[in-house]
């Protein structure tokens, strides 16, 4: 991977990761597109160094929110009353939504690094995100804030989150199509989900970790994931900004026309190719 792939890969990350457009996907299509022919064991460990990065803008962005959920969730096991806090029971809520994915997506992960190698199950699973963002539209009668959400409901979005692991089903779009069809507004079900992205990047980064020690060319490949790294980071905080204010007042259909041409065009380059 060349420092330009690395920038231009990041910034794609940045945008797409909180849009709910899918940034596995386009980081398996852009390349593909593009006709890079990145190794790999490097491909999947860049998008999850990548992700970790805007990791850093979700901490940014939440900085006030992380605080106040982590000292809630300490003071309340403190006093061993580790819901009786709003905040302390929100931090709690938030772990629960992690173990659907940190189960099954350790149980699936060499499956799951194979298909980041086929466009044509990417465009498969992009037409995915664009049926929950419309089923979630038709179906959810958004009349629930933030401070409604109960545990039920962050079990029932840590599910739809398991369903992004595969690349072309957008994390956050499965996982506020999951809050808008438990009837969460849309402000909302995009407020717990970037809240989500923190554990779960974590555990992502820390199991990417153990396989970039393995890489028998890290010296050389790292420098050019470092850029990747930065600009996903700065673009995704920018990313987070916008979408909140957008969803504020518009619907999610602008996203799955969006992944539905994107599939489509996929579609067609892949059968052209042949």
């Amino acid at each position: 991977m060349t420092i330009f792939q690395s920038i231009l890969l990041g910034i794609v990350q940045g945008l797409t990761e909180f849009l709910p457009i899918s940034s596995s996907a386009h980081l398996v299509l852009v390349p593909y597109f593009l006709g890079w022919e990145i190794p790999i064991s490097q491909a999947f460990i860049f998008d999850v160094l990548v992700q970790v990065a805007t990791l850093l803008g979700v901490v940014a962005y939440f900085w006030r929110d992380l605080t106040m959920i982590t000292g809630a969730v300490l003071k309340g096991l403190w006093r061993r009353q580790p819901l009786a806090d709003p905040q302390s029971r929100l931090g709690w809520f938030i772990l629960l939504a992690c173990l659907p994915a940190g189960v099954i997506g350790l149980a699936i992960k060499d499956l799951v690094e194979k298909t980041f190698d086929s466009p044509l199950a990417t465009a498969f699973f992009l037409v995915g995100t664009a049926v929950l963002m419309v089923a979630a539209e038709i179906l959810g009668k958004r009349i629930r804030n933030f401070e409604q959400i109960k545990w039920v409901d962050a079990l029932w979005i840590g599910f739809f989150q398991v369903m992004a692991i595969f690349p072309g089903l957008s994390r956050s779009g499965a996982t506020i199509s999951g809050g808008m069809l438990r009837n969460l507004d849309r402000p909302a079900a995009a407020r717990f989900s970037f809240l989500l992205s923190v554990p779960i990047m974590l555990a992502a980064g820390a199991v990417v970790l153990l396989d970039l020690i393995k890489l028998p060319d890290l010296g050389s490949v790292l420098p050019a994931f470092i850029p990747g790294f930065i600009a996903a980071a700065v673009v995704g905080y920018l990313s987070i900004r916008w979408l909140l204010g957008y969803l504020a007042r518009h619907s999610l259909y602008i996203f799955a026309i969006y992944c539905t041409g994107l599939a489509l065009i996929t579609l067609l380059v892949y059968f052209v190719r042949g």
